[in-house]
């Protein structure tokens, strides 16, 4: 089987949606060499089936394939029979991703309801990769192997102030989470003002995450061949928050989840300017921010290079240049002004997101 790449579009997000929003999102996730998008649906959105129909002529017309990720967690468990009727209604659909002729079904969360994909298995058949991240890999392969035929995980997140390592997902499926979830923050897809969760829009208008797509085809190609590709164009992108975390008020923000125990945002995070370069060989890499002075990263072979430089007060512009024996390769590259402090007196800890491309 042909390695696939996904990421999770979020239909609560798409309640104004048209055909053409659709067919937008489509081109940039094919653009960079995703195959499908994991429709993550609730079980009580009222205007599921307009979306679907919408989402799946898009599909259709562009040649791109979607399925089926059965929210459990957003508004309750999905009513097997409501599941076995969307299926249906789907599987002779083109656009339906299928392994073996099997349409392809994820969930988000939904251990406690395991029991009715039996119910559904027998009824339509699907291959059968839910997210059930909070049974961990253990819980999961000891209660729930005859159930599924493979696991996807949500556990993305670092816990604590600590750096994150792909341990994690060596234990699971993984996908690019998410296209759309405006209101925690992780989105690669572009901002649809009338998909913003409402009172999400101070921390998302104005803070695009585009950019952040402008290396996963180097990525996605590689994870498909199991082989780095050469760099055919050489390009940065940046990211940081636009003030030091400490200079504003949290308003509650945490860096835990519900179960664990309690740390603070700001302890989480890190006052820096991060970056990934991509390049074709040997560069230099300088990162200014504002008036002062630049700080250079030597880059000695070709493919990705990522680093990072502290804020240490200094505000303005931030500005990334690449360079090759003196001669830029990548024009400068200028992002948001990091601020002393946050005008409304509020941290906002999404990141906004630059780049080249």
């Amino acid at each position: 089987m042909a390695k696939s790449v996904f990421a999770h579009h979020i239909v609560g997000n798409t309640a104004n949606y048209r055909a053409s929003d659709w067919e937008t999102d489509i081109n940039l996730a094919k653009a960079v060499g995703i195959d499908a998008f994991a429709l993550n649906i609730a079980a009580q959105t009222d205007y599921n089936d307009t979306q679907l129909a919408n989402a799946y002529g898009a599909a259709e017309k562009l040649a791109f394939k979607l399925f089926f990720s059965f929210d459990y967690a957003a508004q309750g468990a999905w009513d097997p029979s409501a599941v076995i009727a969307l299926l249906r209604s789907y599987e002779g659909s083109p656009a339906q991703f299928k392994v073996n002729g099997a349409s392809f079904v994820s969930t988000f969360e939904g251990t406690e309801n395991s029991d009715d994909w039996r119910t559904i298995r027998a009824a339509v058949p699907i291959f059968f990769l839910p997210s059930w991240t909070s049974a961990g890999p253990d819980g999961f392969h000891d209660t729930k192997l005859d159930v599924v035929d493979g696991a996807f995980s949500w556990d993305a997140w670092p816990r604590g102030a600590a750096n994150r390592t792909s341990d994690a997902d060596m234990a699971w499926k993984a996908a690019i989470i998410t296209w759309n979830d405006y209101g925690e923050s992780h989105y690669i897809g572009p901002i649809i003002d009338s998909g913003i969760p409402a009172g999400a829009q101070k921390y998302v208008n104005n803070m695009p995450h585009d950019h952040w797509r402008d290396t996963l085809s180097h990525y996605i190609a590689a994870y498909k061949t199991g082989q780095a590709p050469a760099v055919d164009k050489d390009k940065v992108q940046m990211w940081y928050r636009l003030s030091p975390a400490e200079a504003g008020s949290s308003g509650g923000t945490v860096g835990n989840a519900p179960w664990e125990p309690p740390i603070a945002a700001d302890a989480v995070v890190q006052d820096k300017v991060f970056f990934t370069a991509l390049v074709q060989g040997p560069s230099t890499v300088s990162v200014q921010i504002g008036d002062s002075a630049a700080d250079s990263f030597q880059v000695s072979s070709p493919g990705l290079f990522h680093a990072s430089t502290p804020f240490l007060g200094r505000t303005g512009e931030v500005k990334v240049t690449v360079s090759r024996n003196g001669t830029p390769v990548v024009p400068t590259v200028t992002g948001a002004a990091i601020v002393a402090s946050p005008a409304d007196g509020s941290t906002n800890y999404n990141a906004w997101v630059g780049g080249s491309e």
